[in-house]
């Protein structure tokens, strides 16, 4: 997806004057760049001491070591699946190629690799994601673990050919600041697991190639911070990742300055992206996740180098912490809320391993649990390893007493009910910074699970680049379960991460723990001078969510839309839609009565144009089945829907 004059205009009409001028002058320095890149200074004599505690591997569960190992395995056959594409070369990989469309990028200049473009070079997010070398991080720490030297020289191989293949400043791997943040967080680990194999050291310290790509890495990440608009999560994966080089790898005349410019620079964009309440502010629940990862892998760095840590980043890694535990559901899900794309921190384990509960059980080792917090099944490999680096913190800190339910400053509701109902409202701001660029058009949307089972869903994401037509669709109005009207979004898409005009949400009533039923009211003006609102009830001795959407304003046409889960069959008969689902053997139901004044359809896996899709992750989707209700509206109307759930 190549950009237009267009979209260029509408992207610098969302800039400050700050911001405009501090991209001028990375112009500026990228000129310079071109006709003479920075030399690496010479470094003579330097040696590896971040390494893991004693007793650290040993802490690691078994069960955790035969995931990751099997993981190892698996990637030592030359097999591994990103964004649901399956590659059977990883024993020897191409780094510029994209299996899913077959393109290979160019080893241009970086500056003039046109990586949004897919006819010219392919899905990025498939050239980039290998590159992030999580998966040599998984196996390091399978010969950290077994002792087993062929993980380390599979590790070492794939190491020495990516930095021959992609020089300084030459090709799609030197685009992207977050791309460069999160594969310095990676070699950090990796040179941290592999310290008991011989050849670390002439694999890292003792090698010229990379000592070259960890300074020029570290000098780009300098010189090009995500900035204005743009200093959403890239920025605290750049600052995290120039942290842990500066930390582990502090070799360079440059290192104590960049060190202390990205402790600042980690604490001021951690605070900025997080809400007092430690929700993320993209309102993007996986990039919760990717932040909250970076946040307590950049941490363990400077606590492992001794540094001075400002309060405001432990206190903001607690919040989001707790604010995690507050918001997953009864399987330790979390919302599915904006985009998502499978972005990863730190990666030490195997696919097997829970994301979320890996997570929460770093939180506890770190911050210690709540009472209200969920329990945590099970065991992973980055909680102990991670932990062991970590200044424990969070006593005498105030820390809710009870589970919280409504994050006011988010926007974020969840109301709870009988037979593990999770019902999450949408009252919330339309994403983060003026682009906000991982919105969905989504006001007052609502998702419901029944013991962790999708019911009434959010779709989810699916791509970025390359399919415009999927990307506008996973993110409208129309893809979310809530009310369309006149045809159009809510808010006014400007390009795949650009948003022109923004609705405005105001949450107007929360009753989380009513003695009848857990309520919220929310309206919001995107669709002005007509004005939407929702009422939101969770009855409480009964299985039942209730739903009124009450529209009034100018006359327009409207649409209803409810997205079920990919695992829920539904019937639909005039306005009454039978579900049912099975989980863990057993068949489950539930019957949606829908407003009469519409008229159904029920819709599923259709693409001219697209609609009853479900993205159970990047790249991927599957048909599911969506009931959409049609009409019109003259001044007031109102639409009462009811789920019930059977026994």
């Amino acid at each position: 997806m190549s950009m237009g004059a267009g979209w260029y205009l509408r992207r610098l009409s969302r800039m400050g004057p700050r911001e405009a001028g501090g991209r001028a002058a990375d112009a500026v320095r990228r000129r310079r760049w071109r006709s003479a890149p920075p030399e690496r200074p010479p470094v003579t004599g330097v040696r590896f001491t971040a390494v893991l505690p004693e007793g650290a591997l040993a802490a690691v569960a078994p069960d955790a070591v035969k995931r990751l190992v099997a993981e190892a395995d698996r990637l030592m056959a030359g097999r591994a699946e990103f964004f649901g594409v399956v590659r059977d070369d990883m024993a020897d990989p191409d780094w510029q190629w994209d299996p899913r469309t077959g393109r290979r990028a160019p080893l241009d200049h970086a500056f003039d690799v046109p990586y949004r473009d897919e006819d010219a070079v392919g899905d990025i997010k498939q050239i980039w994601e290998p590159s992030r070398h999580q998966y040599l991080t998984v196996l390091a720490a399978a010969y950290a673990l077994t002792g087993n030297d062929r993980y380390a020289e599979r590790a070492a191989a794939h190491l020495r050919s990516w930095w021959e293949a992609n020089p300084p400043l030459r090709g799609a791997h030197w685009v992207s600041g977050i791309e460069l943040g999160i594969r310095l967080l990676s070699w950090v680990w990796v040179r941290r697991l592999l310290d008991g194999w011989a050849g670390a050291p002439a694999l890292f310290e003792e090698n010229p190639a990379a000592l070259d790509q960890i300074w020029h890495h570290q000098r780009w990440l300098a010189a090009f911070p995500s900035r204005g608009s743009s200093a959403n999560n890239h920025a605290v994966a750049e600052a995290a990742g120039q942290l842990a080089a500066s930390c582990a790898f502090g070799w360079f005349p440059y290192s104590p300055r960049w060190r202390a410019d990205a402790l600042r620079d980690l604490d001021r964009h951690l605070r900025a992206n997080t809400f007092l309440s430690g929700i993320n502010r993209e309102l993007a629940s996986e990039y919760h996740g990717l932040v909250l990862e970076l946040g307590l892998a950049a941490l363990a760095e400077a606590d492992a180098a001794g540094l001075s840590v400002p309060p405001t980043t432990r206190l903001v890694l607690l919040r989001m912490t707790d604010a995690l535990a507050a918001v997953v559901d009864n399987r330790l899900r979390p919302p599915r809320q904006g985009d998502a794309d499978d972005g990863y921190g730190l990666v030490l384990d195997g696919p097997d391993t829970d994301r979320w509960g890996s997570l929460l059980a770093t939180g506890e080792a770190v911050f210690g649990r709540r009472a209200w917090w969920p329990e945590v099944p099970g065991a992973d490999v980055r909680t102990p390893l991670l932990a062991s680096l970590v200044t424990p913190y969070g006593a005498g800190v105030a820390r809710p007493e009870s589970r919280p339910a409504h994050f006011a400053d988010a926007g974020l509701t969840v109301l709870r009910g009988p037979g593990e109902i999770w019902c999450r409202c949408d009252g919330g701001p339309h994403g983060f910074l003026s682009i906000a660029a991982h919105a969905h058009a989504d006001a007052l949307s609502v998702e419901v699970r029944h013991d962790g089972v999708d019911v009434l869903a959010d779709p989810g994401t699916y791509c970025y680049h390359g399919r415009p037509e999927w990307r506008s669709y996973f993110r409208s109005t129309l893809g979310h379960n809530t009310l369309e009207a006149g045809g159009r979004d809510q808010s006014v898409s400007g390009g795949p991460f650009l948003w022109t005009r923004h609705a405005v949400t105001r949450v107007l009533a929360v009753d989380a723990g009513g003695e009848k039923a857990a309520r919220w009211v929310a309206e919001h003006d995107g669709y002005r001078p007509l004005t939407h609102r929702r009422q939101v009830e969770v009855a409480r001795d009964r299985g039942e969510v209730r739903v009124v959407d009450s529209v009034s304003g100018d006359r327009r046409e409207v649409r209803l839309a409810f997205h079920l889960g990919p695992s829920v069959t539904a019937e639909l008969a005039g306005n009454r839609a039978r579900l049912t689902w099975t989980r863990d053997g057993e068949d489950r139901s539930a019957v949606l009565d829908l407003p009469a004044g519409l008229t159904w359809r029920a819709h599923r896996g259709e693409t001219g144009p697209p609609l009853g899709w479900y993205s159970p992750g990047f790249g991927r989707k599957v048909p599911s089945t969506t009931l959409v209700g049609s009409g019109s509206v003259d001044g007031t109307a109102e639409f009462t829907t009811v789920l019930g759930f059977d026994g």
